[in-house]
């Protein structure tokens, strides 16, 4: 329905204003065809877009507001992010009943109460019972459930920081990505004030500490239960929280969960070899959990004989004891292990290569080197075998001590590791290339064929490519962490190359300079001045979009360290690189000399894509220069080549720079156009970087025209668009706008 109301209002506005569809598109930079659909109620305008046709109708503030509401309904949204219930749990009734009176005071004070579950280890069941309880509490939370893994203590991964888990929170709660501020402290606010009027459950599983826990609090009426290897006991002194304690279970609960996987009657005919079974497992629940799940897939096993057979296992293999000393985890592992059929059995293995909190089938299947019908099939069977389970979004989890378990299998066997790890980078990184069109304007940097058995996701439009970057980030970033062959180093290069154009798109620059780091160290070990040119440009962008400008000294001063070993090519992408980074630091003298110095290079041995993206460079630097008649004068030797060229991006870049130039000269009416023509090309490459460094200088020209509200709009569109990429120069934009009433 509200499309349809859009359309209306959007149609009456256009009429009112007297202008055909024609007239309106020429307007605003928006096409015919995009006005008809929005018209007809076949589609919503991006905020950009929306606020492109709004200025150009000229419409007053309530006109605007209306628009404005009818293209962004507030819906109530209900997450519900907990992955499945255990259709078999027991135990642990002491800590849920702890539990359960913790949320009897959430009910009956309305106030925020925190519960921490700690455990003696690993596999005690402490997800599983968070879970639970939250499944079961589910009614008496109308608003919905929220969960996240904090990955505190994944080996191969780093623990989630809480502004990447209150990004995902916020958005579940129908936060608009753009409406998401950068900082923490700023997400924390407005994640309380969404959850203030809510009654949320809220999972926050497998914390470090305490200081990761706080800002992911909700506000009173929600409840929250935090899970951690570690006694939290800061959290309950600063929040009040109610301490759990989670051993293994007693001996009648391991019973008892054992009996509701193999059958009552199973383990009534034979109580001592039930009794000895558990004892094997060291009553842990996760071990427990695989025995019980291996004798439910053989009812004519008998439960003697699977005593014989897990004695049988640990005894060739040494004890991977509980920190209690109880318990032969390993050997209740091998037990199941060595029930899977051989095929299966090496898949499992490796499955247990795949360094992040959780692996798609995709990936699974590339790691594996098979179909991915089969690749289903065998993750259903380990799922079955309690060697796997599901999360929230249906990708499949590894506990790290099954991982840990996979992973020594896996080089007893004499897998070939590397060839595993090859397909995984290659999966990443070719997937990457694939979406990337629908969502970069960096060309690809990579260009050979994938290794045999690597998945290939169809992906045809941009949510769709969105979607694969976002469900892949975690392992991209524990894959260029942990994969220390020397023989993959290239790979890794390739792979922090491929994501540059996604992390940029979404604003990851945190997460980009990691990569970036990373993606140089390797560039180095191989000595390659290419990948190195190309991974310190990368690295110095990210930190000046952090905030960190002199930190980009160091790769910029690496980068210019290899140009007597580039090829010619390469020296005028560096230069032209560190032209733009100096900019950014504000040296523009510097910038000006390298621009030029680029510039020379490609006018002898480049071709025109080079020389005109390089008069692009110049251009920019000559109007923050001063130099205002020659920067218009190198702008339009540029707009013709990047035409012919059809780099709609460079032509964009160049316009704004001679608008720049106009407006310095007073021709503010010129710059005006030439801002306009520059969001135009723009709106047709999706860059909303480039759009709102246009944005803000088109606002500083209109303020100079005495149209502040205009101007303040456009700032405002400007600082939108940098907060949803996480670029803190949104600020300031803010303030400009606040400053112009």
């Amino acid at each position: 329905m509200s499309k349809e109301m859009f359309g209306g209002l959007l149609r009456e506005a256009r009429q009112r204003s007297v202008l055909t569809l024609e007239g309106l598109a020429e307007a605003s930079g928006v096409s015919v065809r995009a006005i008809s659909d929005m018209e007809r109620g076949r589609s919503l305008p991006r905020r950009s877009t929306l606020n492109e046709l709004l200025d150009a109708l000229e419409l007053d503030e309530s006109e605007r507001r209306r628009l404005v509401q009818a293209a962004t309904p507030r819906t109530h949204q209900v997450p519900r992010q907990l992955p499945p219930d255990l259709a078999v749990f027991r135990g642990h009734e002491k800590a849920l009943e702890t539990v359960h009176r913790c949320a009897g005071q959430a009910d009956g004070q309305g106030r925020h109460v925190v519960i921490a579950a700690v455990g003696g280890m690993a596999g005690v069941g402490k997800t599983t019972l968070a879970v639970h309880w939250a499944h079961r509490m589910a009614e008496r939370f109308p608003d919905g459930q929220l969960y996240v893994n904090l990955r505190g203590f994944e080996e191969s991964a780093r623990p989630l920081e809480p502004g990447e888990a209150l990004g995902g929170f916020l958005r579940a709660l129908g936060v608009p990505s753009n409406d998401i501020p950068p900082a923490t402290h700023e997400r924390a606010a407005l994640f309380r004030e969404r959850t203030a009027s809510r009654r949320l459950i809220v999972v926050l599983d497998n914390a470090r500490d305490a200081e990761q826990v706080t800002p992911l609090l909700p506000a009173a009426g929600c409840l929250s239960l935090v899970t951690s290897r570690n006694q939290l006991f800061s959290l309950a002194a600063t929040e009040g929280a109610t301490l759990v304690n989670l051993g293994v279970w007693t001996e009648e609960e391991a019973l008892a969960a054992l009996a509701a996987r193999v059958g009552d009657a199973r383990c009534r005919a034979e109580p001592d070899a039930a009794a000895e079974l558990v004892a094997l497992c060291g009553h842990l629940p996760l071990a427990v959990a695989v025995v019980g799940a291996q004798l439910s897939g053989s009812p004519e096993v008998s439960l003697r004989s699977g005593v014989r057979e897990l004695r049988e296992a640990g005894s060739r293999l040494d004890a991977l004891a509980a920190d209690d000393g109880q318990g032969g985890v390993r050997a209740v592992f091998s037990w199941s292990y060595r029930a899977l059929d051989e095929e299966t059995a090496r898949f499992f293995r490796h499955l247990a290569a795949h360094p992040g909190p959780a692996v798609s089938a995709e990936a699974a299947a590339s790691l594996a080197g098979t179909q991915l019908p089969v690749t289903r099939r065998r993750l259903r069977e380990l799922t079955t075998a309690s060697l796997l389970s599901r999360d929230a979004e249906g990708r499949y989890v590894m506990h790290d001590l099954v991982r840990a378990y996979g992973a020594e299998l896996m080089e007893r066997a004499g897998d070939d590791r590397a060839g595993a790890e090859i397909r995984l980078l290659d999966y990443l990184r070719h997937n990457a290339l694939s979406a990337g069109r629908f969502v970069s304007r960096f060309p690809s940097e990579t260009a050979d064929t994938p290794a045999p058995g690597v998945v290939h996701v169809a992906v045809d439009d941009r949510e769709e490519a969105l979607d694969w970057f976002r469900r892949e980030e975690p392992a991209v970033a524990a894959v260029l962490r942990t994969v220390r062959d020397p023989r993959l180093l290239r790979h890794r290069v390739n792979l922090a190359l491929e994501w540059v154009g996604y992390n940029a798109a979404a604003g990851r620059w945190a997460e980009e300079a990691s990569a970036a780091r990373l993606g140089l160290d390797a560039a180095l070990a191989l000595d390659d001045p290419v990948a190195v040119a190309r991974t310190g440009a990368h690295l110095a962008r990210a930190l000046v979009e952090t905030g960190r400008p002199a930190e980009a000294d160091e790769p910029i001063g690496t980068m210019l360290g290899q140009l007597p070993r580039l090829p010619t090519d390469h020296q005028v992408r560096v230069e032209r690189n560190v032209s733009f980074l100096r900019g950014r630091q504000q040296r523009h003298e510097e910038a000006l000399e390298h621009a030029r110095r680029s510039l020379a290079i490609a006018r002898t041995h480049s071709g025109d894509h080079e020389v005109a993206r390089t008069l692009v460079g110049v251009g920019f630097c000559l109007a923050m220069l001063g130099e205002h008649e020659e920067a218009i004068a190198t702008g339009e030797e540029a707009v013709p080549m990047l035409r012919e060229l059809g780099d709609r991006s460079g032509e964009a870049s160049v316009r704004d720079s001679i608008g720049l130039a106009q407006q310095r000269l007073g021709r503010l009416q010129d710059a005006v156009a030439s801002y306009h023509e520059s969001l135009r090309l723009v709106e047709e490459v999706h860059d909303d970087y480039m759009r709102a460094e246009t944005l803000d200088h088109l606002a500083s020209a209109l303020l100079e025209l005495g149209e502040p509200t205009r101007a303040r709009t456009h700032w405002l569109h400007a600082a939108d668009l940098l907060t949803a990429l996480r670029v803190p120069r949104a600020e300031a934009l803010r303030a400009k706008a606040e400053a112009a009433g």
